[in-house]
């Protein structure tokens, strides 16, 4: 079984990015998934059967699940509708071809959507963050530190005190909190806050941290990270 990464606590859930669970018979198939959604900050563990996919599925609490159509053990139909009856984690069905009755099947039973496999990154992904997205909009703030970001209410408050800041920079906190303690790329925050790809323009990102440091009094540059030559990470400095 692939591990996932440690996410550190942030305001009492231990979850500051995306969890996926990957069930597929082909391991090697789930390693290269892992390794290349785990770049774009989301946390993967991967079983083989669908037997170890429901125990996983109740201890690991997940965001989203993952399943190949030719799940073992316990299929993925039987698997969509047990997790389905315990919790509602969205669940995506990978399929390819032969599939389309257990497409069929697994959709009456509550799944999510079918994704092609072998899987897919830019598929993948936007289904897995919207999942992330949307239940991370009914947890409290996020905290890191002394920081608290509110979505919902659209605040920053450092110490207790507001802190005002244009879209941008809180678009660029919000991004930088919710994957605390792990070094993002200038390409990912182009990508997830600028929704940009042009990575020619990592000077604009150096200045907007530049000013959001200076608004969250982060004098020694030690709330928001440089690391060089990749990007930034934001860390808990009374941690």
């Amino acid at each position: 079984m692939i591990q996932p990464q440690t996410a550190p606590e942030v305001n009492g859930d231990t979850r500051t990015a995306p969890l996926l669970l990957v069930a597929d018979p082909e391991a090697t198939l789930v390693h290269g998934l892992a390794d290349a959604l785990e770049r774009e900050g989301v946390v993967v563990t991967g079983v083989t059967d669908g037997a170890q996919a429901l125990l996983q599925a109740g201890a690991l609490r997940p965001d989203v699940v993952l399943v190949s159509a030719s799940l073992p053990v316990i299929g993925a139909v039987e698997f969509i509708r047990a997790v389905r009856l315990s919790r509602p984690i969205p669940v995506l069905l990978g399929v390819g071809e032969g599939h389309a009755e257990q497409a069929v099947q697994a959709l009456a039973a509550g799944a999510a959507a079918c994704v092609a496999r072998p899987y897919r990154v830019p598929e993948l992904l936007p289904l897995v963050q919207a999942a992330f997205s949307g239940e991370a909009a009914s947890r409290r703030a996020l905290v890191v530190g002394k920081v608290e970001l509110d979505v919902n209410a659209y605040q920053v408050k450092v110490d207790g005190h507001t802190v005002h800041l244009p879209l941008r920079e809180f678009e660029l906190l919000h991004y930088l909190m919710r994957n605390a303690h792990r070094t993002v790329t200038r390409e990912q925050i182009m990508r997830h806050v600028w929704n940009s790809t042009d990575t020619t323009s990592t000077n604009t990102i150096a200045v907007h941290v530049k000013r959001l440091r200076a608004r969250l009094g982060d004098t020694d540059d030690q709330l928001i990270q440089t690391v060089r030559g990749v990007g930034y990470r934001m860390v808990d400095k009374t941690a």
